[in-house]
């Protein structure tokens, strides 16, 4: 089941020299990670930002194109130009790379709770919606802990919660780890598998640490210039390596050195962890 649909997707932001976005056009389905990579630049946070309409009714400028969201709960279609914003967070939940951003209640509870209070649920629904994020995202026992003290992954597993908690069929993550330490980093995309495998849910996912994307996508969007050059398979984007090199996107250090291994003639396809490389190779993989 596709579950987002964009069609020739093009948007200028007011008293912009040039477009965003040019003529985009993909689908994702039920269930799928999309990673989408490029250059600072290329659109990527103006795409997302369109995924959930916030682009067009919030955010103006030249727009044209469509963007259906499909609830695979209900099947109803959503084209994002004719929706209110307020109806779509409990269908596509956006979390943004900076959380500060996001938070700005005074405990964590409050925060989960901010966006169920203004769906207008009973106080028990809200109880259990909020005990789910914050259990789901390793969150619980910091219910009543101040968000600025948080560390910056506690920060974005709380953003993510609070978007959770709305009950979204679809998450769209714009490059969730850009300003977390390695820890931290672990900690969300490991939230982002968790999702995926005991949820289900479809992930959208912009992220600048391409080894995670190589590894765990089931398809890759390259973008450049508010364009889509590349998409497919975690495998046949690698094989372009070339292109993302000149694109300045740094490949996972595996693909690398499988791509000189390969000129080479030592191995024949493209390895996407070190584990994988090593048994290409014959050396120990424990």
């Amino acid at each position: 089941m596709k579950v987002i649909s964009v069609e020739n997707l093009s948007f200028k932001y007011r008293r912009a020299r040039s477009y965003s976005l040019k003529d985009v056009s993909f689908e994702v389905k039920k269930g799928e990670l999309l990673g989408v990579i490029g250059p600072s630049g290329s659109g990527k946070s103006t795409l997302c930002l369109a995924l959930n309409g916030i682009i067009p009714n919030s955010i103006k400028g030249e727009f044209s194109g469509d963007v259906v969201i499909r609830d695979p709960r209900t099947g109803e279609e959503y084209n994002t130009k004719e929706t209110p914003v307020s109806k779509l967070p409990t269908v596509v939940g956006l979390v943004l790379q900076n959380p500060e951003s996001q938070l700005f209640n005074m405990t964590v509870e409050e925060e989960v709770a901010f966006g169920l209070e203004n769906l207008g649920l009973d106080r028990n629904e809200i109880l259990r919606r909020l005990r789910w994020a914050l259990e789901v995202t390793g969150l619980r026992g910091l219910e009543k802990e101040f968000p600025p003290n948080l560390s910056g992954g506690q920060q974005q597993r709380l953003a993510i919660a609070a978007v959770l908690a709305m009950r979204p069929a679809i998450l769209v993550l714009d490059e969730p780890t850009s300003q977390l330490d390695p820890v931290g980093k672990r900690e969300v995309l490991g939230l982002v598998s968790l999702l995926r495998k005991e949820h289900g849910m479809t992930v959208v996912l912009v992220e600048h640490h391409t080894d995670y994307v190589f590894r765990f996508a089931d398809r890759i969007l390259v973008m450049d210039d508010g364009g889509i050059v590349l998409e497919g398979t975690p495998r046949e984007v690698a094989e372009e390596a070339e292109t993302l090199r000149k694109l300045g996107i740094k490949l996972p250090a595996s693909l690398e050195i499988s791509h000189e291994l390969r000129k080479r003639g030592i191995i024949e396809s493209p390895a996407f962890t070190e584990e994988e490389l090593l048994s290409r190779i014959g050396g120990p993989s424990g």
